[in-house]
C-alpha cells in the first residue's frame, strides 16, 4: 500500500483534453504538498532532478505515426542532479530559481531510483501562469 501524502485525494477531471504526464487529475499542489511530496522522494533514496518544458507540459504527437513514439518526453534539465540533497527546502528553492528565469515554462521535479537508476516518481510542480 502506498504511504504517498496524496493517499486518498480524490481525481478531478482535466481541464480541456490536455493531459499532463503526472498527476494531471488532482488540483495543483500547495507549497505545503509539493514540500510533502519531495520529502517523500527523498526518505525512498531518490535523487531529485528538476526538467522544465516551454511550449506543451505534456507528451503529445506531432509529426511521427509511429506507435509509442510521443514529443515531450523529455524535457530541458534544470541545473544538474541533486546528488546528497537531504532537505526538501533544497529542491522547492531551485523551483523557485527555475520560475524566475522561465516564467511561461513547466516545471517538473523527477525523483531517480540511485540503485535501480530508474526514474521512481515524478510530477509537475509549477504551470505557467498562461495556464
Amino acid at each position: 500500500m502506498c504511504n504517498s501524502p496524496l493517499e486518498g485525494t480524490k481525481a478531478w477531471p482535466p481541464v480541456g483534453s490536455k493531459k499532463f504526464e503526472t498527476p494531471s487529475y488532482l488540483p495543483p499542489l500547495s507549497p505545503e504538498s509539493l514540500a510533502k511530496e519531495v520529502d517523500y522522494l527523498l526518505e525512498n533514496g531518490c535523487v531529485p532532478r528538476l526538467e522544465f518544458e516551454l511550449e506543451h507540459g505534456f507528451v503529445y504527437r506531432e509529426n511521427h505515426r509511429s506507435p509509442g513514439y510521443y514529443y515531450g518526453r523529455y524535457w530541458t534539465l534544470w541545473k544538474l542532479h541533486m546528488f546528497g540533497c537531504t532537505d526538501s527546502g533544497q529542491v522547492l528553492k531551485e523551483v523557485e530559481e527555475a520560475k524566475t528565469a522561465y516564467q511561461n515554462a513547466f516545471i517538473r521535479i523527477i525523483g531517480l531510483d540511485n540503485k535501480r537508476q530508474v526514474q521512481y516518481i515524478s510530477f509537475i510542480a509549477y504551470k505557467p501562469p498562461s495556464f
